[in-house]
């Protein structure tokens, strides 16, 4: 369900969340870093680094370098395709799991603020 947001609203919204992560002891991740776990998380799999590196129109070295700070937060991993070897899959982890899911709550609390 949509609920419809000024400018000013989304705005401020989007400074709430991010000014909450921030504050918050957990990682607060770059820009590009989360449209990669999001993508990883909400679109279905298979994810490797060729192809998000297509689909966020970089090169592999920055997705590589994106997932090698998200690995070592726990929130993917990545490991050889057993039919490809050239392909690096992307995995979700329990931990990007529950990091996303914090990250929803946080969006939905500050929502009702507005």
């Amino acid at each position: 369900m949509a609920i419809p947001l000024s400018t000013a609203q989304a705005l401020h919204l989007w400074h709430d969340v991010g000014l909450a992560q921030v504050k918050d002891e957990e990682a607060d991740l770059s820009l590009r870093q989360m449209t990669i776990l999001l993508t990883i998380y909400l679109e279905p799999p298979p994810h490797t680094v060729r192809g998000l590196a297509v689909k966020l129109a970089v090169s592999k070295p920055v997705i590589t370098r994106a997932l090698d700070a998200m690995g070592k937060l726990g929130l993917v991993s990545r490991r050889r395709d057993d039919d490809d070897k050239r392909n690096v899959l992307i995995q979700r982890t329990v931990g990007g799991s529950l990091f996303l899911e914090r990250l929803a709550d946080l969006i939905s609390i500050q929502s009702e603020r507005i």
